[in-house]
């Protein structure tokens, strides 16, 4: 009985260790994949962390409306006046007045 014991005792060790094995070698082939990463592209600015939760989300989908409307605001424009002046004239009030048209959009109360 000992013997078949110290026999699937070793059989369980020898598991462990191939596992292991594998195990590290994945290890070290995702350590070689990202310093080859960094080194590749480790010069450029790392993005920030995007904000998660109910208001970051609220604000994503405030800003992406407000952007529609001067959006379509532009192209209609755009679409039925043939001056290049206006045009150019609506795209920059737009961008400036950006801020003003989301307030007015969006305010409180």
């Amino acid at each position: 009985m000992s013997k078949e014991r110290q026999k699937k005792r070793a059989e369980r060790e020898a598991a462990v260790a191939a596992a292991a094995q594998v195990r590290a070698a994945a290890a070290e082939k995702q350590a070689r994949r990202d310093a080859r990463k960094e080194k590749l592209t480790g010069w450029l600015p790392k993005p920030p962390a995007r904000q998660t939760g109910l208001l970051a989300e609220k604000r994503r989908r405030q800003a992406g409306a407000t952007f529609a409307v001067l959006v379509a605001f532009n192209l209609l424009v755009f679409a039925f006046t043939q001056d290049f002046y206006v045009t150019s004239f609506t795209l920059v009030a737009s961008l400036l007045g950006a801020p003003i048209i989301h307030m007015m959009l969006f305010r409180k109360g």
